[in-house]
């Protein structure tokens, strides 16, 4: 009868254990939305104008971003996001997409998640020279 009651205690504080573990699903999801009213640029994706949303998951050392475009941009692309950085002090406290304008097309140069700690950076082409 010992013998059955230790190994249950055994059991209960195993399961205890594990439910008490954090786990990576555990972890904070980032996600959200935001809606483009021209095309853009994302390193080698075209976003057409319209709604999305998004989520970033970690994969090591670089992070996945998923995009979904919403009500028929037909948008929907995937990018490993190489550059990420905790934001700086002195940046905006709101969330948002940074676009830099090349040639007449927008690039998307950062997306700014203060909420979540974390700025993805994203490559734009060089600016051309002055003629």
């Amino acid at each position: 009868m010992k013998s059955i009651r230790k190994f249950a205690y055994a059991a209960v504080l195993s399961l205890s254990i594990l439910a008490i573990q954090p786990t990576l699903a555990a972890a904070e999801d980032v996600h959200g939305s935001f809606t483009l009213t021209h095309e853009v640029h994302c390193q080698k994706v075209v976003l057409r104008p319209g709604d999305y949303v998004f989520s970033i998951k970690s994969t090591g050392p670089s992070e996945l971003l998923t995009l979904r475009g919403l009500r028929g941009t037909g948008t929907d692309a995937m990018l490993l996001v190489h550059d990420v950085e905790e934001p700086q002090p002195d940046e905006a406290e709101a969330t948002r997409l940074v676009l830099v304008s090349r040639d007449g097309q927008s690039f998307v140069s950062a997306m700014e998640l203060p909420a979540f700690d974390m700025t993805l950076r994203f490559a734009v082409p060089p600016e051309s020279p002055s003629k």
